[in-house]
């Protein structure tokens, strides 16, 4: 089993966040993990994404997909087409939240199939907080509720990404995501 990160748009690399900081967590607990910068990590396009994914990560049902923002809606995305394991999506929105950039990537160019998505997959976590200032916390309970997601809601963690793009910790998923994968 391994686990692929999928990092956010507007420029977001593998670097940031608490991606390196939940990867090594994960990696102590001998997990496979995948954490590389996605191409066209500006736009984020659908096209580019999926099949790199697909044909590059060699995504599949051996996988556990760890999305922020455009990367959870990459992992919805790519969970409609193909079964994973589970995935764990951070800041979802399912709207392009009238975003030139959010609408250039195509993820929102076609109707939503939940429960292709829900089907392609044994679970699925949510985390989302209500002072997001990137995805209103809406569209969030709206994604939780369309997916059965087991859903955790903060009220301080702003978009997952630290202050100015610094590495920080989130030890609630790691928990979450171990908890899920180890009896």
């Amino acid at each position: 089993m391994k686990v692929i990160f999928i990092h956010g748009n507007g420029g977001c690399t593998a670097e940031m966040h608490w991606y390196p900081s939940v990867a090594q967590q994960l990696e102590a607990a001998g997990l496979d993990v995948v954490l590389t910068t996605f191409p066209d990590n500006k736009v984020a396009h659908m096209s580019v994404w999926i099949p790199f994914l697909r044909d590059e990560l060699e995504a599949g049902d051996d996988s556990i997909l760890v999305g922020h923002s455009s990367g959870a809606v990459a992992s919805m995305r790519f969970a409609e087409q193909y079964l994973i394991v589970g995935s764990v999506l951070v800041a979802a929105c399912y709207t392009d939240l009238d975003d030139e950039n959010e609408k250039a990537g195509g993820w929102y160019d076609k109707p939503w199939d939940w429960q292709q998505i829900k089907q392609n997959q044994q679970w699925i976590l949510q985390f989302a907080s209500t002072n997001d200032h990137c995805i209103p916390i809406s569209e969030a309970r709206f994604v939780a509720k369309a997916l059965s997601t087991e859903y955790f809601e903060f009220n301080d963690r702003g978009h997952f990404s630290g202050r100015e793009g610094h590495n920080f910790e989130f030890p609630e998923l790691t928990q979450a995501l171990l908890e899920k994968i180890q009896p």
